[in-house]
């Protein structure tokens, strides 16, 4: 019996990726996944969807997942390596926010398929930018498919702010012809800027003492 694109699809991610295939439940939704946003002022030409969640958080990693639909015309960054790179939100780039407490301190993780990666602290909005330490280099996994892509980050929890947070998970997203929109949960002004507290929406728990 010939098998659908979307079985396809999922046996090539793997198992355990089924789970995170949309449900056919009327909405279209992808289960315990947060909604992304793109700016108004940049729409995009293809994208349909961005959705992202932490899936996985323990003493070595916190591990987190974007899913795009309507990803046919997405460019991809190719691969360059692991290592420290700045300028990454030129092309498609994924990032997290984290402002540990009532802020205004943050700190900002960018991720690029390319397996580039670099991390910077900031004491409020935009000000006092400096490098941070990170005590080993994230791991960056790009999947893509005719219509969906999925990325997946792996950052080393010792690298991560202490204690409760407010979190924004956001994109870079570059397509074919050199459109590029941005995605945010929440989006604060008449153009995008991620370093807005107002993007800032998810809130996470410190993990439980073993």
């Amino acid at each position: 019996m010939k098998q659908s694109k979307e079985a396809r699809f999922t046996a090539w991610l793997g198992v355990e990726a089924w789970r995170w295939l949309p449900r056919h439940d009327g909405g279209g939704t992808l289960d315990g996944m947060e909604e992304l946003t793109p700016h108004p002022s940049q729409a995009p030409e293809t994208i349909r969807s961005v959705k992202a969640r932490i899936i996985g958080r323990d003493a070595q990693w916190l591990r987190v997942r974007w899913n795009i639909l309507g990803a046919g015309k997405l460019v991809v960054p190719p691969f360059a390596g692991r290592g420290r790179a700045d300028g990454l939100w030129q092309t498609t780039c994924f990032e997290m926010f984290v402002m540990p407490g009532e802020g205004p301190g943050y700190s900002e993780f960018n991720l690029s398929p390319s397996e580039r990666w670099n991390a910077y602290d900031f004491t409020a909005r935009r000000e006092g930018m400096s490098e941070r330490p990170m005590p080993r280099e994230p791991e960056c996994t790009m999947r893509k498919g005719t219509d969906m892509a999925i990325f997946d980050a792996a950052i080393p929890a010792a690298g991560l702010p202490e204690g409760d947070w407010l979190c924004g998970f956001t994109a870079v997203l570059e397509e074919e012809g050199g459109t590029r929109s941005y995605w945010a949960f929440a989006h604060g002004g008449d153009a995008p800027d991620f370093h807005d507290p107002a993007c800032f929406t998810l809130a996470v728990a410190a993990p439980k003492p073993a």
